[in-house]
């Protein structure tokens, strides 16, 4: 079992069971060349409407404060982590010797991959790509008194820093980036909705949830959602679809954008056959 926010490109067995298919990615959109390549090879139209921009922390100096300092452990939780930290690093010139002598963990095969292309080698990289797998790797090898350092969203769940603490460690949670609602799309949306022309709308993080439902009132969700099938990539965000009273038909076994994919594509090929 795989969890949200990595992915790694792979095939979706040549399948076209999405032909005649429109579906929506509400992924940021400097994110969503991977999942709507794989959607369009399977025969979707693809209709990019991003509902998150993916922006600099509100300031640097904590994150580069951070980076000067004395950590055992560095935990990246994303690729945008990851590509914040070393946008940092590249423009200041400083952080570098840190993150070479810190063990690092990251959440998941892609973004221990962009960790490796930025030369750095990852540790610690989980079978099961959520914080609480993150944190049962870990479990074994940080110690009381480990310092951990946690460069991350501005909002996003505290498992981590939790559990890290509770096992002694010091943890230091600073801002690398921060997810914005992005809303320039959203008159084309209602209508596109309203006129029932989308089938599939698919959310990859909680913040896709989040964003999309505010450009909407609770009352017209169901309406504008009748007939159109919700797929989200893992439990953490079926959860946080299912708070805002949307049903998910389709989540994968594998909670990658590859796993989405073909979850996606299974979901539609009885159709077909």
């Amino acid at each position: 079992m795989r969890a949200t926010g990595d992915e790694v490109m792979t095939e979706v067995n040549g399948s076209k069971a999405l032909s005649g298919k429109v579906v929506l990615v509400t992924r940021a959109r400097e994110q969503a060349a991977v999942f709507a390549g794989l959607l369009e090879d399977a025969g979707a139209r693809v209709v990019l409407v991003p509902t998150i921009a993916i922006e600099p922390p509100e300031s640097w100096e904590p994150l580069d404060t951070a980076l000067l300092g004395d950590f055992a452990w560095v935990v990246f939780t994303s690729v945008n982590g990851v590509a914040m930290v070393r946008r940092r690093v590249e423009a200041t010139g400083r952080g570098r010797a840190l993150l070479q002598r810190a063990r690092l963990a990251a959440i998941g095969p892609a973004t221990a991959g962009a960790l490796a292309d930025w030369g750095l080698t990852a540790e610690v990289v989980p079978e099961e790509y959520v914080a609480e797998g993150l944190v049962d790797r870990l479990r074994p090898l940080v110690v009381a008194g480990d310092r951990v350092l946690l460069p991350r969203a501005a909002e996003t769940r505290d498992v981590l820093v939790r559990e890290l603490a509770a096992l002694g460690a010091d943890v230091t949670e600073v801002a690398s980036y921060r997810t914005r609602f992005a809303t320039e799309h959203a008159p084309g949306l209602r209508e596109a909705l309203a006129e029932g022309r989308v089938d599939v709308v698919t959310f990859t993080s909680s913040s896709t949830v989040r964003s999309f439902c505010a450009l909407f009132g609770a009352a017209e969700l169901p309406r504008l959602l009748a007939g159109v099938t919700v797929a989200c990539i893992g439990p953490i965000t079926r959860a946080t679809a299912e708070g805002r009273g949307l049903t998910t038909h389709v989540m994968p076994e594998e909670y990658t954008i590859p796993g989405l994919a073909r979850a996606i594509v299974a979901h539609f090929e009885p159709a077909r056959s």
